[in-house]
């Protein structure tokens, strides 16, 4: 698969799983194709259920400074914040190298970055580690459990996080969303889910204080083992942060386009 190739399944990954996620969150979400953008938008608390992503390959200067104001525009007519996902990729060469100015015109900020990733990797062992257990999150008990790992990881205030999760019937039964047990206390969480042919990881998240000792990535090989043995799938991918792509570069995932998370100015 070539690079760009492979930078445009990123976004349309991003494009078919949050699609099931936003409508899961609410049946009324806004949840939309116009031209050059994806509109995946909950408007919930949980900012990353409300997203946009740009949808053009070979976007150019001028081209760029007009999705980005389209975008920031729908961002501004919503309630709650949320973040344009941008694969740098799909941009060419002169409106990458102005993006932080046009972000800047349309009234958007840089937030952090990510790169996507995939690979032909599946199926893999199943996981064993020292210290873990696994258990598949069938509970609203366990889904809060999840929410609250992602939330202090990202930084969310609890309730923020739960608002996303809790009481969904997508995160019981479709998605293969798992937590790691310390002995009875839940230390990380990862799940996968089938999209367009692959496995999508979604949500993986380590509480700060049991990170650096191998949890995230305990967690995500059993979420991508469990999901390829349910779906026989073989090809999966992610969305990374700057600080996870060495944990999924272990498990066998390759970078493929940079990711902007821009959200508005102040």
């Amino acid at each position: 698969m070539s690079d760009l190739a492979e930078s445009l399944e990123s976004m349309q990954q991003l494009a078919v799983g949050w699609r099931a996620m936003v409508l899961d969150r609410d049946a009324g979400a806004d949840v939309r194709d116009v031209p050059g953008l994806a509109v995946r938008w909950a408007d919930c608390r949980f900012a990353f259920w409300n997203a946009l992503t740009l949808t053009d390959a070979g976007t150019d200067a001028e081209l760029l400074g007009q999705r980005l104001s389209q975008a920031a525009e729908i961002m501004r007519s919503k309630e709650h914040p949320g973040l344009l996902w941008l694969f740098e990729d799909l941009l060419d060469d002169e409106a990458r190298s102005m993006l932080e100015a046009a972000a800047e015109q349309a009234g958007l900020q840089h937030a952090f970055g990510g790169t996507g990733m995939s690979g032909d990797l599946l199926p893999i062992p199943e996981p064993v580690h020292r210290d873990l257990t696994f258990v598949r999150v069938s509970t609203d008990e366990q889904l809060r459990a999840y929410a609250d790992l992602n939330a202090r990881a990202y930084g969310f205030p609890l309730e923020e996080g739960r608002d996303g999760l809790v009481g969904s019937t997508l995160w019981k039964n479709g998605v293969y969303a798992y937590l790691a047990m310390r002995g009875d206390v839940p230390v990380a969480c990862a799940g996968a889910v089938a999209a367009d042919g692959r496995l999508f990881v979604v949500l993986v998240a380590t509480d700060p204080e049991w990170q650096r000792r191998g949890y995230g990535e305990a967690v995500t090989r059993k979420a991508l083992h469990e999901g390829a043995r349910a779906t026989g799938l073989t090809r999966a991918t992610l969305h990374a942060t700057e600080a996870g792509a060495p944990v999924y570069t272990r498990i066998g995932f390759k970078p493929n386009s940079p990711i902007c998370y821009c959200g508005l100015k102040g």
